[in-house]
């Protein structure tokens, strides 16, 4: 006879077979009732290792199959199918955001400035709607059905993109140009708004899924694991933005031969495909969390209840409670109060956040951290991400491993805090080879001034003579002399960097070359330093947040806070176009102190707030709100019981 558990294990690595389990064997799926026909079953597996069960009720051999996780060097197997996912999914958004630009000003032929704006509220737009995907995922479809649906929804985006893209579609004359350009902005705009409801969707309920796959006793394979997402994110920019701007530089067409923009966008529009296809692949491996109603409603309507209260009862005569929240124990039960701590206790760490953002988006939207250079954007924009793929490996395995070893209590919140200080130590650094920049630049007229500048390209030296104001001007041989004069009639400003004196002296050409405006001598290896301390600050601050925002929320709300964290990314672009929008600094390293500056004193209000925050287990929080509502209904059940045997005697 079988006894009345059992534990049925596999081996760590993937196909091995576990007749005899070793020592080190790690269970990974317990059995209270095991199915019917389990026994028969586990001899046809010889991946199974069945110790005495207790077959007390009968189940389907499916469910069995389903409730087995397998692991992978101490991972579960379903977790590389959610990170191959992610990466084929970053690969596909910002491959197509790495040309959008160029897109809306040489294909649809939109003003700079229009399609600046369009496309920062694309961007906008992909961050705002994680909240929409996050009570989806908590409330309703669950986080596998919303990211599978939403998917679906983001592929055919891709797809609509691509097609908008092709110039032939209405190109009825074959003069290489549409006939009908609304066809194409139409599709390219319902597009854009398909990937922006996909891409923001899923965001959150991703890396929340791939946390749900580990155990309570897995802590370090889950953190391991938010860094192997947060490498494969950058991972798929790089290659996306090596790849995608090649394939649209090269020509293809049916009639005439232009830049290749359904190829640039259908290429994304694949990867999104296969990325799909992936995570559907892995659909019977994951571990599935059922949601539990519309917590965000009840969310909300617990918080209004307590402020209610707390307003009614203001007077000195009501006693005090612990927290504000308690004040709704006389509608809600604890357990919905007490996730609702844990969600605000953590939203309120967030306030400080979006300055971080600020600084860190400086360097693709306004190429800040480029300290001047004039350097192709597709060039710089790969700089960020081979940095990520090299440092994430080497904090993760050798950085965190040894100040683990120095006894060094280096939590997610410090990690946050460190990051925070080397940004605005980046835009320090940034600031100072600006300053050497400018020293290489020529001296421009100031407002109400006017600079004429005169080069004498021959022999001898030829004088100037201006108003009879102004003195006169010499000009030496293969020299140039720049005259200022405030309030003149002068509006003429003319410059060229170079300049080449043809002549001819007895049958032989000479030619002069001369330099007016100098290239700066500034190295462009300077610029290292900068994306270096970037991108430390983006392993510390980025990974360790999506980490904390997972452990410290509520089970029903995990893809809820990993929505508030990703709201912190488009306040802080708010910020940028609000400081930017605001600021009268002329000189451009000046702007970055400025930045630098409030990054800093953001990072210590941060630090502070951090210190009084104490870290809790949601789980085991839970665990003990569950055993005490067993005990009431046991209790109320006692007293029912009771009373009616009461009533009975009477």
């Amino acid at each position: 006879m079988l006894s009345s558990s059992c534990d049925v294990q596999t081996a760590s690595s993937l196909g091995a077979a576990l007749k005899n389990p070793p020592v080190a064997a790690v269970p990974v799926w317990e059995c209270r009732t095991a199915p019917a026909g389990t026994e028969a079953l586990v001899a046809q597996n010889k991946n199974l290792a069945l110790l005495d069960c207790d077959l007390p009720r009968p189940a389907s051999n499916t469910l069995l199959k389903n409730k087995l996780m397998v692991l992978c060097f101490g991972f579960p197997l379903s977790i590389f199918f959610i990170v191959i996912n992610e990466f084929c999914e970053r690969f596909s958004y910002y491959g197509m955001k790495a040309v959008l630009t160029l897109y809306f000003t040489r294909f649809l032929l939109w003003g700079d400035n229009f399609a600046t704006a369009i496309y920062h509220a694309f961007v906008a737009l992909c961050y705002l709607t994680p909240i929409l995907g996050a009570i989806i995922a908590d409330s309703w479809l669950g986080k596998f059905k919303t990211i599978l649906y939403l998917s679906i929804v983001y592929a055919i985006g891709q797809v609509v993109l691509s097609v908008g893209s092709i110039s032939d579609l209405t190109d009825q004359n074959q003069d290489g140009s549409p006939d009908h350009i609304a066809v194409n902005v139409a599709l390219s705009m319902i597009g854009l708004i398909l990937i922006a409801l996909g891409t923001g969707g899923i965001k959150p309920c991703v890396s929340a899924f791939g946390g749900d796959q580990f155990e309570d006793d897995q802590e370090k394979q889950r953190s391991t694991f938010f860094s192997l997402f947060y490498l494969s994110i950058n991972a798929g920019s790089l290659l996306s933005t090596l790849v995608t701007p090649t394939i649209r530089a090269s020509e293809c067409g049916i009639h005439t031969k232009q830049e290749c923009y359904p190829l640039a966008f259908g290429v994304p529009a694949i990867l999104m495909a296969v990325a799909l296809v992936v995570f559907i692949i892995g659909s019977k491996m994951y571990k599935k969390v059922k949601p539990q109603g519309n917590i965000m409603l009840e969310v909300s309507k617990c918080v209004g209840f307590a402020i209610k209260n707390r307003f009614r009862h203001r007077s000195k005569e009501f006693p005090k409670r612990e927290h504000w929240l308690d004040w709704a124990s006389e509608k809600y039960d604890k357990r919905l109060i007490a996730q609702t701590k844990m969600v605000l206790r953590v939203l309120f760490l967030y306030i400080p956040l979006p300055m971080f953002w600020a600084v860190f988006d400086q360097q693709v939207s306004r190429n800040y951290i480029k300290g001047g250079f004039q350097i192709q954007p597709d060039q710089m924009q790969i700089v960020n991400p081979i940095l990520i793929v090299i440092m994430v490996p080497v904090v993760d395995s050798l950085v965190y491993p040894l100040i683990k070893k120095c006894k060094l209590n280096f939590t997610a919140l410090k990690k946050m805090t460190v990051g925070m200080f080397l940004a605005s130590m980046a835009f320090v650094a940034s600031a100072l080879v600006q300053v050497q920049i400018d020293k290489t630049y020529p001296v421009f007229p100031a407002a109400g001034q006017t600079q004429i500048k005169l080069i004498n390209l021959g022999a001898v030296a030829a004088t100037v003579q201006f108003q009879p104001q102004l003195q006169n001007v010499t000009v030496a041989p293969n020299e140039a002399v720049s005259k200022e004069c405030l309030n003149c009639a002068h509006s003429l400003l003319l410059f060229l960097t170079w300049y080449l004196n043809f002549q001819c002296v007895k049958d032989k050409l000479s030619i002069n070359y001369f330099e007016d405006v100098a290239p700066n001598t500034v190295h462009m290896a300077w610029q290292i330093p900068q994306y270096f301390l970037l991108t430390c600050a983006e392993v510390l601050f980025s990974v360790s947040g999506l980490e904390f925002s997972y452990s410290q929320a509520p089970s029903n709300m995990k893809s809820v806070l990993q929505a508030g964290w990703l709201l912190t990314v488009a306040v802080g672009n708010i910020i940028v176009l609000i400081v930017t929008g605001a600021s009268t600094i002329k000189e451009q390293w000046a702007e970055y102190v400025l930045f630098a500056a409030l990054l800093l004193a953001v990072c210590i209000i941060f630090a502070i707030m951090a210190s009084f925050y104490t870290y809790i287990d949601p789980n085991e929080i839970e665990a003990q709100l569950s055993e005490e509502e067993k005990e009431k209904e046991k209790k109320d059940q006692d007293d029912n019981e009771k009373a009616a045997e009461a009533d009975s005697r009477m």
